[in-house]
């Protein structure tokens, strides 16, 4: 098993960076968790614009600071942080940061949230992993995660969706993972034996499309969107409306905080706070 990626030293401060940042849970769930730690240091949100993203990384770094990186800046860190951990390089994105001897170092822990949800969904599937097929919605930073999670933890019949048919092609020989390509027109045809589709694409963040329809899913199939809104994203409610395990991004969001939390404080992450400070608690099931 790989050592943990662990900072060298506390942050002074934590920090949230994106734009918009203003409706990010990550305070919510970080200071909670800080305050059940017994730690007194702070979290704060900071907008940045694409073009002062480089200057805040230096501010960053000469504070002694770390934090988490939200839409739209996980990729373009990765090109601007000092030193990015392996999983990082790998993904091409960075969500986690802190300062080591007056540098920003930059890490992934998406793949852990991901990881974690994926495993949530189909702990109770008997089948080794590598049997099962896999549907993949969408070809950006956040599929790349998804991607790397589903590997790692031993799937290997993945198909991959995309309007980009080329984009998913290059991801895919990117990350170096085998994957079967499709286009949206075939998504229906794709889904249809699967065991486990994710939606790795901001569709239903803001609407009520459903990236697939959920008459085309089987009947066993396991479904994970890593869209997250207040209530469940319609996708997700009308999944489990007809009966199918299924989750959106909430479980990814707290995983993947917990995790960088841990790489920040070498201490267990306080996830019963975490989840309470959300008004929510991780959804279980149940083999069936």
């Amino acid at each position: 098993m790989e050592r943990p990626v662990r900072a060298a030293q506390r942050p002074s401060r934590l920090a949230i960076i994106g734009q918009p940042v203003a409706h990010s849970l990550s305070p919510v769930f970080q200071r909670a968790a800080l305050r059940a730690a017994g730690l007194s240091i702070a979290y704060d949100r900071e907008d940045v614009a694409p073009d002062q993203l480089s200057d805040a990384f230096t501010r960053l770094a000469a504070e002694g600071a770390g934090g988490n990186i939200t839409i739209p800046h996980k990729e373009a860190a990765a090109g601007l942080i000092a030193r990015c951990t392996p999983v990082a390089r790998r993904v091409g994105a960075v969500n986690t940061f802190w300062t080591e001897h007056g540098a920003l170092v930059g890490h992934n822990t998406d793949v852990d949230g991901a990881a974690a949800t994926i495993k949530a969904l189909c702990s109770s599937d008997v089948v080794d992993p590598c049997d099962l097929p896999v549907v993949l919605i969408g070809a950006g930073g956040a599929a790349a995660a998804t991607l790397v999670a589903l590997h790692d933890l031993g799937y290997r019949h993945i198909t991959i969706v995309a309007r980009n048919t080329a984009r998913a092609q290059a991801l895919s020989a990117r990350l170096s993972i085998p994957s079967q390509i499709a286009s949206m027109d075939a998504v229906d045809v794709a889904v249809g034996a699967a065991a486990l589709v994710i939606n790795a694409t901001p569709v239903g963040l803001r609407d009520d499309v459903f990236p697939v329809a959920v008459s085309a899913l089987s009947a066993r199939c396991a479904v994970f969107d890593l869209v997250y809104r207040p209530g469940l994203t319609p996708w997700i409610a009308e999944c489990r409306r007809a009966g199918l395990r299924a989750e959106d991004g909430l479980r990814m969001l707290v995983e993947q905080g917990a995790a960088a939390f841990e790489a920040w404080f070498e201490l267990p992450a306080p996830r019963v706070a975490m989840w309470h400070a959300l008004n929510a608690v991780p959804p279980t099931y149940h083999a069936s």
